[in-house]
């Protein structure tokens, strides 16, 4: 079986998920599939040494040829939202002139990102379908929902032309696909909400590999040593994306509340849209420090050295994705604490006695948290003990990579 892939991003670039996309190409080839990627150079993340290393880099193959990766030329990827759009643009009109041309496809898989995805992915099906003389299924897996994150994140008004057309869009999207994988029980009642039939949605949750990802002790944590981060503080963590809807500005907020509370730290890891924004709002705060975000094979080492580690969002944010990292942070045996709309992230921490909640964007109830985790240590363990426990019993690898294997036989096979 032959999957085509239309990669917006690909290694080296690390983004949230690449740790997901590598566990399904092991999962894939193992299963006997193989998989034809079309991504362009890599930008996103990468030095320049990278940057220009791959820009020569046409064709590669991994394990043993099962998976083919086609790269093209684009420039590289900026914080313009505009150039950023027009780059998508670009990257998708040379990927729909390759996969058009590609042979023996057997199924498309995309994603999530960028909006417009899943409209390229289902033209290409169907152009796929006319020369190949047989159904070329669509399976879209869906991380976030949009046009709800463009309301969400302040950028569009319900109700408004942006967010007409990107309703639009969003409703041709689930039409094109033939499968939609789900990450949460509330985007399935979210899409379900607006149309998308039951049965043409499969949930499998992200998942995290518990042998790989687990807790290191601050002793043995070589990235804390390397970045001078000495032990004794209460340290709260948090770690990815610094864009517009993470809620990490609720998280200095609530360390401006503990400024006096000279046993917690307030440890940042990571680059995006609001970065410097953020660095503005912590000016002149000494508990609050900042650092590069890094490689997915130093994860373990990042949370592990956290006591505490977020999981933040912009109020009304919370039901449009659900955060990966939380299974990571579980697996590290580390407190979560939320700053999150109600739902299925509360439940789960809640009913896993893995963490503390407070709603999203109340800087006073998650400082509150963080003071009753640090003055009582013991407590706190305990919970990142009930993380590690869950992590193991309910959002292991085999699992999700068996189901996912299982869904694409299934859909091909229909």
């Amino acid at each position: 079986m032959k999957i085509l892939k239309l990669s917006p991003y690909y290694f080296p670039e690390r983004i949230s998920s690449s740790h997901l996309t590598e566990d399904l190409e092991e999962g894939f080839v193992r299963a006997g599939f193989e998989i034809e990627i079309i991504c362009p150079t890599p930008t996103r993340g990468v030095s320049e040494e990278e940057y220009e290393r791959y820009k020569n880099v046409k064709y590669e193959e991994k394990y043993e040829g099962k998976i083919k990766i086609h790269r093209f030329s684009m420039f590289r990827e900026g914080k313009n939202p505009i150039l950023r759009a027009i780059r998508y643009f670009w990257v998708q009109s040379v990927q729909k002139r390759k996969a058009v041309r590609a042979d023996n496809v057997d199924m498309i898989m995309g994603g999530s990102t960028p909006p417009t995805q899943a409209l390229l992915c289902g033209k290409v099906a169907k152009k796929l379908s006319r020369k190949q003389g047989k159904k070329v299924p669509f399976i879209y897996s869906l991380q976030d929902v949009f046009p709800d994150s463009l309301v969400t994140s302040g950028l569009a008004k319900k109700g408004g032309l942006l967010w007409k057309i990107g309703r639009r869009i969003e409703n041709r999207s689930y039409e094109n696909a033939d499968r939609i994988i789900v990450i949460s029980e509330d985007i399935k009642k979210n899409i379900m909400n607006k149309g998308v039939p039951e049965e043409k949605i499969t949930l499998i949750g992200n998942w995290i590999d518990t042998d790989a990802v687990k807790p290191i002790a601050f002793e043995d944590n070589a990235l804390a040593k390397e970045l001078g981060i000495a032990d004794g503080k209460f340290r709260v963590l948090y770690a990815g994306n610094l864009g517009l809807m993470q809620g990490v500005d609720t998280l200095i907020s609530a360390a401006k509340l503990l400024k006096d509370e000279k046993g917690i730290e307030f440890l940042i890891f990571g680059k995006g849209a609001a970065e410097e924004t953020l660095k503005k709002q912590a000016e002149g705060m000494t508990n609050v420090r900042f650092f590069p975000l890094q490689p997915a094979e130093r994860v373990p080492e990042v949370y592990s050295i956290g006591d505490a580690c977020a999981v933040l969002c912009k109020k009304g944010t919370g039901g449009a994705g659900m955060p990966s990292k939380t299974w990571t942070i579980m697996a590290c045996a580390r407190p979560l604490l939320l700053s999150f709309d109600e739902g299925e992230l509360k439940n789960t921490v809640l009913n896993a006695e893995a963490g503390l909640y407070s709603e999203a964007q109340s800087a006073e109830k998650l400082a509150e948290n963080i003071l009753k985790l640090a003055q009582d240590r013991a407590y706190s363990a305990a919970l990142g003990e009930h993380a590690r426990a869950y992590a193991i019993d309910f959002v292991g690898k085999e699992r999700a990579l068996s189901r996912y294997c299982q869904t694409i036989k299934s859909v091909v096979e229909q």
